[in-house]
């Protein structure tokens, strides 16, 4: 493996993890003490005016009241500014930012190198031309040094376009026509990838708008169950085949359903015996987990990888399926076998030299291995506070991606007949606590992963856990709470992966 792709990644004790998590489930939610919440909920009333008015004007123009799923409790924050791991509101609050673009910001919010040179090349020929453009493939052959599976790139608007031509490239290649994902995986809003969402088994519960024919096609199996794979991969063979099985490396929504390393292998062998094209989704994992991408860390060789977020190191237009080249060469004009797989502003000139210098400034500064001892600095310090006060809570990290599980929502079986009132009522603990980082200065998604940054220096870390703190000393106790910790989560294996 060479210097590019080389970063300390501790493996999280998987066995511990998952017994912790069953626990999480089986307890009460440990919600916020009553005069904490009201504590909290006073600051926003005295600290967030002007975000509280922005977020009634947003509710009156945009549905939902805002774009975006990130942080936005008890209301939409709106920030003015960002600088490496802090962002600002328009009330002058800061905060310690978790959220990170959704993990596009791998070097930090706004960095000045790659700034400098975006805004060089919007003075040479403006963010859009439609032509080829120096940039796109410079972008393109770097990507290839990083990660020698992308043999041909192929620049969308988004994950989420990519993700939709990862499956129509599969189509094309193979001939089938199922594709297969793992239960809780998130592969963009596409019609037929939204499907089995959020968590295992939940099929078509967040289908609105999609008709059923459009999802036939789509299929689901449970995280870590290789039998259960091979069993749908060979009732498959008997009707078509299936173009391809779709994971992401560190288990559903990047490791909130974490399993073994090895079962990717398991995964990558069955598609190669039953015909299928094996896609690693690389939105988040490309490039924060080392350069050579996660897939070249665990080992495997996919058919073709799904990117965004760091593609463009955070910048508009961040999304690109790459591959081998005899399947990439698939794509074409749309008419015979060929798939059409085009984009007005796919590899503008903004995002590809945005995605260019951000990789180059990436591996100078070796941001994935700088950002995944941040990560494990949080993660240690997490773990120590829920020692300290006895929480029933569950933190761990895949390098610079932490989870933080404080109320068990996303471990809830759809299945179980008081599915519905458990949802509501961990729903409901998980937004008190949200809350109360928030008014701390802690930036963080409602699912609770963490994006750690190269910027997120020893001193910052430290600031958030002080902070973290506070939040946890005001936690209600549950009654039925596992024992402390003897031992950390990630345990120190010094495998270089």
């Amino acid at each position: 493996m060479d210097d590019h792709s080389r970063i300390a990644r501790i493996q999280p004790d998987l066995g511990e993890v998952k017994a912790r998590l069953e626990h999480l489930v089986r307890i009460p939610a440990a919600d916020l003490e009553p005069e904490a919440l009201a504590r909290y909920e006073r600051w926003f009333e005295e600290h967030c005016a002007s975000s509280r008015a922005a977020g009634r004007d947003a509710a009156d123009l945009i549905p939902g009241g805002t774009h975006h799923s990130q942080a936005n409790i008890p209301f939409p924050l709106q920030i003015d500014r960002a600088a490496g791991p802090h962002l600002w509101d328009a009330d002058g609050n800061r905060y310690i930012d978790f959220v990170q673009g959704v993990g596009a910001s791998l070097l930090g919010a706004n960095n000045e190198t790659v700034r400098e040179k975006v805004k060089a090349v919007l003075d040479e020929c403006g963010p859009s031309l439609g032509l080829l453009h120096r940039y796109e493939i410079a972008l393109a052959r770097t990507v290839r040094e990083f990660m020698p599976a992308v043999q041909r790139l192929r620049m969308t608007a988004s994950g989420t376009e990519a993700a939709m031509a990862a499956v129509r490239v599969a189509r094309a290649y193979t001939g089938a026509a199922y594709v297969v994902k793992l239960g809780g995986a998130y592969h963009g809003w596409s019609d037929q990838l939204a499907y089995g969402l959020n968590a295992p088994g939940t099929a078509r519960r967040s289908a609105g708008g999609i008709p059923e024919q459009a999802q036939a096609l789509t299929q689901e199996v449970p995280p870590g169950d290789v039998d259960a794979l091979r069993s749908l991969l060979s009732a498959n063979a008997e009707r078509g085949g299936t173009a391809a099985v779709i994971v992401e490396p560190l288990g559903p929504q990047s490791g909130t359903f974490p399993f073994a390393p090895d079962y990717l292998e398991a995964v990558q062998e069955s598609c190669r015996s039953f015909g299928a094209l094996f896609v690693v989704d690389e939105v988040i994992t490309g490039f924060r987990l080392g350069l050579g991408g996660a897939h070249e860390q665990l080992g495997l060789s996919p058919d073709l990888l799904i990117f965004g977020k760091c593609i463009a190191g955070g910048y508009p237009a961040a999304g690109a399926l790459g591959g081998r080249a005899d399947v990439m060469a698939t794509i074409g004009s749309g008419t015979g076998a060929s798939a059409l797989v085009v984009g007005t502003l796919s590899a503008n000139p903004l995002s590809c030299a945005a995605g260019y210098h951000s990789l180059l400034e990436m591996a100078r500064t070796d941001a994935p291995a700088r950002a995944a001892s941040a990560g494990a600095l949080l993660r240690a310090g997490l773990e120590r506070l829920i020692a300290k006060y006895q929480l029933p809570y569950v933190a761990y990290n895949f390098g610079s991606i932490v989870h933080l599980h404080t109320s068990g929502l996303y471990q809830l079986s759809v299945t179980q007949p008081d599915f519905a009132s458990q949802l509501a009522t961990r729903r409901e603990a998980m937004i008190h606590l949200i809350e109360g980082f928030t008014a701390e200065g802690l930036m963080l998604s409602g699912s609770g992963r963490m994006f750690v940054g190269a910027t997120h220096t020893d001193q910052v870390v430290a600031d958030a856990l002080d902070r973290f703190d506070r939040v946890f000393a005001s936690v209600r106790p549950v009654r039925s709470s596992p024992e402390p910790h003897d031992r950390p989560m990630n345990t120190p294996s010094g495998r270089i992966a």
